[in-house]
């Protein structure tokens, strides 16, 4: 909840100041002067100041609360309870009463570190020491070593002068003391804001592991390898799912008869998920890369369809019937309006497709795969490695991220007209 409550004022505060400073840098042109932005793509386009911060503000939240090398301290939030401290218990045994302290020292969880020796004391009750991870807790039997014990009825009945009783919490300072069901108490190290490694590891060492994982490579492959077997499966299943789709959409758009066949059956695979049909396809083709293409092929042949089917239904009667005026053949007016007027839309449909692809490819390696992506970040999760799952998370976001751009690029290219009527 805080992060994301930093994120909105970070964002607020980004908004008004990059606006303030557009609005006094800003050249009047055709672009500035438009009203109407609303059906107008040409009318919004991404303002750079506002990716790069949102960028860097992710990167910041991320070493805040992880205690980034690469942040300066006074920017890290509130980090777990380190060094040693210390309580006071008092114990009772029928009439007799007595104190004890015990010292509590918090090491970080690589650095085992054993308790250190104390004074035992005077009374009855001897103090105790102990040694805990940071983020950790611990019971503590502080009758292990008091002459009245358990035997003799003896109970904790107040810490740091504070009566308690099972169940009870007493803050403490440096963290808490709670009372168990057996009167133990359970000591818990304040835990800060930061986030364990073991769930969140900092910036710079995702970015060590992945050095590591690039020269030292992942279960007897490179880095680079895993990625291309992923990329290649993607390409593959979108490239047959394409082949395959396109010009059933095209014939749906065209053909009442073909639009009647095929309609129920896109519609009923279209809300399916690709995921849910990992077993049948397993079942049919088994785990090998067949298996996993046609997992591919299945998750872009509907997208496909349906956009070039969107794609022909969309072109505007006008343009069809001004063409016939012309003297134009049917074939005429299929390749020169109704496919011209279609690939806006049939780009779109790649889009979405090469996405769904490239997200359903992950939970296809997640079984049996021996190379891939998903199988490193299954491997890597059984064995909780979060710095391995996060920079496979983070390339395969990259990657992703770089196809669309790609294919964005390839539309601007192929199809110019878009947007122009």
């Amino acid at each position: 909840m805080i992060p994301f409550l930093i994120y909105v004022a970070i964002f607020v505060v980004a908004f008004f100041l990059v606006t303030k400073i557009a609005q006094r840098s800003a050249i009047s042109d055709y672009g500035s002067l438009k009203t109407v932005t609303f059906g107008d793509e040409s009318a919004v386009t991404p303002n750079r100041a506002a990716s790069v911060i949102s960028i860097l503000t992710i990167f910041l939240l991320w070493g805040m609360f992880t205690g980034s090398t690469l942040l300066p301290r006074f920017l890290h939030a509130p980090g777990p309870f380190q060094g040693e401290a210390s309580f006071e218990y008092t114990a009772q045994a029928g009439n007799e009463r007595d104190s004890a302290t015990v010292t509590v020292v918090v090491h970080p969880i690589d650095t085992p570190t054993d308790a250190p020796e104390v004074d035992p004391g005077d009374g009855w009750a001897k103090n105790d020491s102990v040694a805990i991870g940071m983020w950790r807790s611990g019971l503590l039997r502080v009758d292990r070593n008091d002459e009245l014990g358990r035997g003799e009825s003896a109970e904790v009945i107040e810490i740091n002068g504070e009566k308690v009783q099972p169940g009870d919490t007493v803050n403490v300072g440096w963290g808490t003391v709670t009372i168990s069901d057996k009167g133990t108490p359970n000591i818990q190290p304040a835990k800060g804001w930061q986030m364990e490694p073991i769930w969140l590891p900092s910036p710079e060492a995702v970015v060590v592991r992945i050095g590591e994982i690039a020269s030292e490579g992942f279960r007897g492959s490179t880095l680079w390898e895993h990625l291309g077997y992923s990329l290649f499966r993607v390409v593959v299943g979108f490239f047959f799912g394409a082949l395959v789709g396109i010009p059933l959409g095209y014939a749906m758009g065209l053909s009442n008869w073909f639009r009647g066949w095929f309609d129920p059956i896109v519609e009923f695979m279209r809300p399916v998920p690709p995921l849910a049909l990992i077993p049948l396809v397993i079942i049919w083709a088994g785990i090998g890369e067949t298996g996993k293409i046609i997992l591919l092929f299945l998750a872009a042949l509907w997208i496909m369809a349906i956009a070039a089917r969107s794609g022909v239904s969309g072109v505007k009667i006008s343009k069809v019937h001004a063409a016939y005026s012309l003297g134009a053949s049917k074939t005429q007016i299929m390749r020169h309006v109704i496919v011209p007027n279609s690939l806006p839309e049939i780009f779109t449909g790649a889009r979405v497709a090469m996405g769904v692809c490239w997200g359903t490819v992950v939970a296809a390696e997640l079984v049996a795969a021996e190379q891939g992506a998903g199988m490193m970040i299954m491997v890597a999760s059984k064995f909780q490695n979060t710095d391995i799952v996060i920079m496979g998370i983070i390339l395969i976001g990259i990657i992703g991220f770089g196809i669309d751009m790609l294919m964005r690029w390839a539309e601007r290219l192929l199809v110019p007209w878009k947007g122009k009527g």
